[in-house]
């Protein structure tokens, strides 16, 4: 009698939470770690409040230190904003649960105060070895570049070029065990990326929209893409709250 085959044992992926309400719901636990994903969206559709809602959880409710790396606002702005929430960032900075990187000073040519400065305005490679050095310090696991788009106009729009320095970016941050969120700013919503290459040099593509019908706006997000796992193919409501991002993964949106 023929043996039957044994199937393979199936990796079980590490999961990482967000910690965003209703949204890991829809990924079946959270991102898969030490991967990259691009996180997509028009204009006030919420990116750097989640962005900063999944660093901030990960520091305080899975204590996992995150860096964020600021190319289009300045810190002192960020941590005004995230007050908001009732999100006390210069605290986890104190408690080495939090480092934030001005990269956008020298952008725009004026002097910061902050520990962490990129002084060579959007160089990769001096970001990423502001990167390593902070990982290494507070013993990072997760991080957010706001925002990719940043990077993509600095290289002048040379496609091939951009999409280079961004899988660079990508690659450095997961063998440095960070999951990672880089933000991508989109001027019309039905594209996915600024310049065509971001989603495919990630692992991910979480698209987040703000769209008009009428006289009002509704927020949404879509799991895009996702490698590794099955997850939601639907789009989803969620609101800001006075505590963040709330997403609705029981209800859906239909256009």
């Amino acid at each position: 009698m023929a043996r039957k085959k044994e199937k393979p044992a199936v990796e079980k992926q590490e999961r990482v939470p967000t910690g965003v309400p209703g949204f890991d719901e829809l990924c079946y636990g959270g991102l898969i770690r030490n991967r990259t994903y691009l996180l997509t969206g028009t204009s006030g559709a919420g990116k750097s409040i989640f962005a900063l809602q999944y660093l901030y959880n990960g520091a305080v409710k899975y204590n996992e230190p995150g860096i964020f790396v600021a190319t289009e606002e300045r810190p002192k702005e960020i941590r005004q904003n995230a007050l908001n929430f009732g999100w006390n960032l210069k605290a986890l900075e104190d408690e080495n649960k939090l480092a934030m990187v001005d990269a956008c000073a020298a952008k725009i040519g004026i002097p910061s105060k902050e520990k962490y400065v990129d002084v060579r305005p959007l160089d990769i490679r001096s970001m990423m070895d502001q990167i390593i050095t902070i990982q290494e310090k507070i013993d990072a696991k997760r991080a957010v570049v706001d925002s990719s788009t940043s990077i993509g106009f600095y290289l002048l729009r040379d496609l091939g070029k951009i999409r280079l320095e961004l899988l660079r970016l990508s690659t450095t941050l997961e063998i440095l065990g960070l999951t990672s969120l880089l933000t991508c700013e989109i001027i019309e919503e039905s594209d996915i990326s600024r310049f065509g290459v971001e989603n495919f040099v990630t692992e991910g593509t979480i698209a987040m929209y703000y769209k008009r019908s009428e006289n009002v706006r509704t927020r949404s997000i879509e799991i895009y893409k996702m490698r590794g796992t099955d997850h939601s193919n639907k789009i989803h409501p969620f609101e800001i709250t006075p505590d963040g991002i709330v997403v609705h993964p029981k209800e859906e949106v239909f256009t």
